[in-house]
């Protein structure tokens, strides 16, 4: 259970509207027609309230494109100058804090990168005393629900009241179509302990790729999100940084046409208990599969082995023990006799095909070297 969050904060300082608040803008800032051009065409779109726009990017390697710098924020100015949008860039240091405030960001963003190190947010805090900014934090890179707690505390305990968090997606080892796994039960966690505290969930940071955007917006928006984060550049093939998750302002506006928006009102924004049931099957279902593949690999290997020593495919005695091995397992944690049996030969046929197809493969190649002797 997780210790209760010791927070106070404003719940309704986010620009209120009938549909889910809309941040978005390109992942860097990489010259001021890019970032313009993004900006005017966002515009368009009624929903899109706050320009967001990466001016320091923190980078795994020295070499890769770390942004642009303090002068990408004179940039931004233009931007609500030209649009009236409001601003938000990520911090990661007290320099980029004073930085950001001298060219009037309205909003800031701690990155997931920096909630890992208590360190780094207590100095941020620091710098952040005395001035009532908004501060959106990310979760951190890890699925760490007191990371992400104790990065709001400390935000909070410097006098900032103006707080969301951003579900970002966590950095899971398994292999998974999501860039970061969403991990829902944790962004669900935060806000059954908070209910009040907005959360913005960033979709491309957890899709990494357009083509999972469009379902992942859907889910985050069944589970009452405040609102959605979405990378969007003027020329996403093009951009230099994080291109495959960007879309078009264009297409933006299409995927949001297409959202089915849901109420906020009438009880609990998250139905938690019911999603946190569900999303664990989810990752159950997951390491199910992975599991089935792995052992279908190995399944491979005993047909080369059977190959390589002419055996038999079907071997009568390993089956029937493992038929005995796997009930008696089963019925220990309580599952269906009949279930299992129908699990077990679905399994086993499919292990036997593999292997004959092992076999068949071994044929045809003995047929071609043949006809290649002749």
């Amino acid at each position: 259970m997780s210790p209760e969050p010791n927070i106070i904060f404003e719940s309704n300082w986010m620009p209120q509207a009938a549909e889910p608040l809309v941040i978005s803008g390109p992942c860097s800032a990489e010259s001021e027609e890019q970032v313009l051009q993004t900006a005017r065409e966002l515009k368009k779109i009624g929903q899109v309230k706050i320009f967001r726009a990466g001016i320091w990017k923190p980078r795994t390697r020295p070499n890769d494109f770390e942004g642009v710098g303090e002068k990408g924020l004179k940039w931004l100015q233009q931007v609500k100058k030209e649009t009236g949008l409001l601003l938000t860039v990520e911090v990661a240091n007290p320099s980029h804090v004073q930085a950001a405030l001298k060219h009037d960001i309205d909003i800031l963003w701690i990155g997931a990168r920096t909630v890992v190190n208590p360190f780094s947010v207590q100095e941020l805090a620091e710098a952040l005393k005395g001035i009532n900014i908004p501060v959106m934090i990310k979760n951190p890179l890890t699925p760490d629900l007191k990371l992400w707690m104790g990065a709001l505390e400390r935000i909070n305990k410097t006098g900032i009241t103006k707080l969301s968090a951003i579900h970002r997606g966590f950095h899971y080892f398994q292999k998974s179509p999501y860039r970061n796994a969403p991990m829902w039960e944790i962004a669900i966690e935060l806000k059954r302990l908070l209910p009040e505290l907005p959360v913005i969930t960033d979709i491309s940071h957890i899709c990494g790729n357009r083509s999972l955007l469009q379902e992942t917006a859907q889910k985050a928006l069944n589970l009452g999100t405040n609102g959605l984060m979405v990378e969007s550049h003027i020329n996403p093939d093009e951009a230099r940084t994080d291109a495959a998750q960007q879309i078009t302002p264009e297409s933006l506006h299409l995927l949001l046409k297409n959202l089915k928006p849901r109420s906020l009102s009438g009880g609990s924004v998250f139905d938690y208990k019911l999603e946190q049931l569900r999303t664990e099957i989810d990752k159950l279902d997951g390491e199910l599969l992975n599991l089935l593949a792995r052992r279908m690999e190995v399944v491979d290997e005993i047909g080369e082995y059977k190959k390589e020593h002419n055996m038999t495919i079907l071997q009568l005695k390993r089956w029937q023990h493992i038929v005995d091995d796997r009930l008696a397992i089963g019925s220990f944690f309580g599952l269906d006799k009949k279930f299992l049996i129908q699990l077990l030969e679905l399994v086993h046929e499919a292990s036997i095909q593999r292997q004959t197809d092992i076999y068949s493969q071994s044929k045809e190649n003995e047929i071609t070297t043949s006809n290649a002797d002749v």
